[in-house]
């Protein structure tokens, strides 16, 4: 089995519940990876993890100037520490089904191709000493409207749709592709950015149907609490693509009065930031 051995790769800042019942999810898992790589992001004194997998710890800390935290270079981090061909990325406010991690590795041991789990969200937090089996979780959870309609052989996914929530690679692709852009910081386009890199690489996505299950935690629809880091990356992203990424949240901005932009052009100007109350009135208990 040494050839399918995978790493299972996470980055956390201050979500200690959610990585405590995704570990639990890992180790319930029908086939176990030989380690799980946790990065931690300015976080230096975490609580210890109780894990039956080996568990490798490791740090970065953000830098002067960054927008949020640095995503991007942890997701890099988290693939350098790795000692397994084979690897699986998840955000840590998910839980993988009992049969994710073994369709994770089938989809990827042939040719080169990026993999992507189903994703499913959760209506409400979890309760302690809740049954958190997959039957319960996916009785508990609904899919995203725009991931409804994947197909469900596993084929023909648009790079467009790709999330970075749970997907696996190759380590030796990850390395080839550059791994994610470090430039980007904080919320938003780092992994549309990691996908295109893919596509303009010949390197095609599949879908995996087998769920991922997001854990419920509130959000800001739309996202004004990461304002800053996303017009940032959007720009990042649109000087290197010659596309907007984002356009759903841009358009909700600039119908907010924030930006002057333009979809079909190069123009994105701030008119103001969002104000403390705007933040907080964007605040939602939706499950995404």
């Amino acid at each position: 089995m040494e050839e399918r051995s995978f790493s299972v790769l996470v980055i956390v800042h201050g979500r200690a519940g959610h990585l405590r019942a995704l570990l639990a999810g890992v180790q319930r898992s029908a086939e176990l990876p030989q380690e799980v790589v946790v990065v931690y992001m300015d976080e230096p004194d975490p609580e210890p993890l109780p894990c039956s997998v080996p568990l490798r710890i490791h740090h970065v800390a953000s830098r002067p100037g960054e927008a949020g935290l640095p995503l991007a270079r942890a997701r890099n981090a988290a693939a350098a520490a790795a000692a397994c061909p084979y690897l699986v990325f998840l955000d840590v406010d998910c839980i993988p089904a009992a049969p994710l991690f073994t369709a994770m590795v089938d989809a990827i041991t042939g040719g080169d191709v990026l993999a992507m789990a189903e994703p499913r969200y959760l209506r409400a937090p979890l309760e302690p000493g809740s049954g958190r089996d997959d039957r319960a979780l996916r009785a508990a959870s609904v899919p995203h409207r725009a991931r409804a309609q994947l197909d469900r052989n596993g084929s023909g996914l648009r790079h467009e749709m790709f999330w970075s929530l749970g997907f696996s690679i190759k380590a030796g692709l990850f390395a080839r592709l550059g791994g994610f852009d470090e430039g980007f910081t904080g919320y938003g386009a780092e992994d549309t950015d990691f996908a295109f890199r893919a596509r303009s690489a010949g390197v095609p996505m599949c879908f995996v149907p087998e769920a991922l299950f997001h854990q419920h935690h509130g959000v800001h629809k739309p996202p004004l609490n990461h304002f800053e880091a996303i017009i940032a990356n959007a720009r990042r992203f649109h000087a290197r693509w010659g596309t907007w990424p984002m356009e759903g949240w841009l358009g909700a901005f600039a119908g907010l009065g924030l930006l002057d932009w333009d979809p079909a052009g190069c123009r994105l100007e701030v008119l103001r930031s969002p104000e403390a109350k705007e933040i907080a009135a964007a605040r939602s208990t939706d499950p995404y």
